[in-house]
């Protein structure tokens, strides 16, 4: 038999959510996030849903976001990937800074780089194997965090 509304509640629900979403604590948020995952994110965060969900027998709300963060993929002139990382607030606004004066800033690979007159015996300071190290160890890292944020 029912005593209510259904729709009345979905209403009431959402108006929670709504409430609780446009009260949290960014601040906050991105501390325990750059923790977790040592990675800031930019403004644009997209809210998508929310629900009242279980969570060790107490009722808790779960709210979804779409959060962008900046890549920066350094590779060599065979293609070779040689770091992903992502860029910080600050990285970003310097980059979009340079590219809006026109300026041009060089890579830090360039400090890595024996430049020689033929482009053929230009060779990297660091070892092919520490870099293949490396990016595999980020990607593992990487596939870690989104296989952790997919899940939450």
């Amino acid at each position: 038999m029912k005593v209510t509304d259904s729709d009345v509640i979905q209403m009431g629900e959402k108006e929670l959510i709504d409430a609780i979403t446009g009260d949290l604590d960014w601040e906050a948020i991105e501390k325990i996030f750059k923790n977790k995952y040592h990675l800031g994110f930019q403004e644009d965060i997209e809210y998508k849903n929310g629900d009242i969900v279980v969570h060790n027998n107490q009722i808790a709300y779960k709210l979804n976001f779409d959060v962008r963060i900046s890549l920066s993929v350094l590779f060599d002139r065979k293609g070779e990937c040689l770091t992903v990382s992502a860029l910080t607030d600050e990285q970003e606004k310097n980059r979009e800074d340079s590219i809006s004066s026109g300026s041009v800033q060089q890579s830090r690979v360039d400090d890595r780089l024996n430049m020689n007159d033929d482009p053929a015996e230009n060779t990297l300071v660091e070892s092919e194997v520490e870099v293949n190290e490396n990016v595999s160890q980020m990607a593992s890292k990487i596939a870690d965090m989104i296989s952790e944020i997919n899940q939450e």
